[in-house]
């Protein structure tokens, strides 16, 4: 799988656990930085990741900041894109299997790497169920956004 990933200064060392975690397991990563503690934008590292999840050219996504709510604001954002903000494991596969999250986005300072590790593993073995109710909610979700991408 294509992993593409990014986080701000406050949640790049636990990306760095998780891209030598995915590049072990056998993943492709693309990795968008940042790379130090020097404080940045998270929207400018959710942006990159996010159009390579649209564009395909990643098959999914993972944002990491201080507590992933920025990411997960800054995601949630740009047409196409179901980020979750997980930090449990009934989430991790809740939200694969009912909203067909196509990004993660977690937060450094809320959990550990360990947990964080199981999250992505299960976030990624998780297939979307192919429900009809849940279809039919996906399909809504996308209908708000043409709706709202013609008022902008």
């Amino acid at each position: 799988m294509k992993i593409a990933i990014g986080a701000d200064h406050a949640g790049f060392r636990l990306k760095d656990e998780i891209v030598k975690a995915l590049k072990e397991a056998g993943h492709e990563v693309e990795d968008f930085g940042c790379h130090c503690a020097d404080s940045i934008d998270y929207p400018d590292y959710a942006l990159p990741v996010c159009e390579k999840v649209v564009a395909k050219e990643a098959d999914r996504g993972i944002l990491i900041c201080g507590t992933g709510i920025g990411m997960t604001i800054a995601a949630n954002k740009i047409p196409g894109i179901r980020c979750a903000l997980v930090h449990d494991l009934f989430s991790a596969k809740a939200t694969r299997e009912h909203n067909d999250s196509n990004v993660l986005a977690m937060g450094e300072r809320v959990i550990g790497p360990g947990l964080a590790l199981e999250i992505v593993k299960v976030w990624l073995e998780t297939e979307f169920s192919h429900g009809p109710r849940h279809q039919n909610r996906i399909d809504k979700i996308a209908g708000l956004e043409r709706k709202y991408a013609l008022h902008s």
